[in-house]
């Protein structure tokens, strides 16, 4: 199978009163991110990554009720809309969020979603082949992350360290 390249232009960040202004039924889909206090990793840290697949980011995210679980006041949400040359099918697009928020947990490891990780050290199934690159305001993420980083699809390789 070959690479899949899903493309996120991120935007934010936004507070949480502000999750309204994300409710456009044409373009408000995608992955998010939820930035604030944490009682052992301290401020502004990321919290959390979901996703608004079949919902608005806005509806989505209210749902969740952030405003109770963290400060409103040092909470942040970052939102990152699918790019490409063209807008796929419901079905594909559905499909590239889910596997981008799915890559995006396993390798920034966020604290609220415990539920979600991997524990396992390797990525194997259909997020080997998936390869992330983040554009814009993309926060605390790795501008690019790669499934093929975690696989042991490359297990067999001998890597030699260089000496001079």
């Amino acid at each position: 199978m070959k690479m899949k390249l899903i493309q996120i232009h991120w935007e934010g960040p936004y507070r949480l009163n502000q999750l309204n202004l994300l409710s456009d039924e044409t373009e408000d889909y995608g992955v998010y991110q939820i930035y604030g206090k944490h009682l052992m990793y301290g401020k502004g840290v990321l919290l959390y990554i979901g996703k608004a697949d079949f919902q608005t980011f806005g509806r989505r995210i209210l749902q969740e009720n952030w405003e109770n679980i963290n400060d409103s006041d040092t909470s942040n949400v970052y939102i990152g809309r699918l790019a490409g040359e063209k807008t796929p099918s419901e079905e594909t697009w559905s499909k590239e969020i889910d596997l981008a928020e799915r890559l995006l947990i396993f390798t920034h490891k966020p604290a609220y979603n415990s539920k979600s990780l991997n524990l396992n050290n390797v990525i194997d199934g259909e997020l080997k082949n998936i390869h992330v690159l983040n554009w814009g305001d993309y926060g605390d993420l790795l501008p690019e992350v790669s499934g093929l980083r975690w696989t042991s699809r490359l297990d067999y390789l001998r890597f030699d360290v260089y000496k001079l």
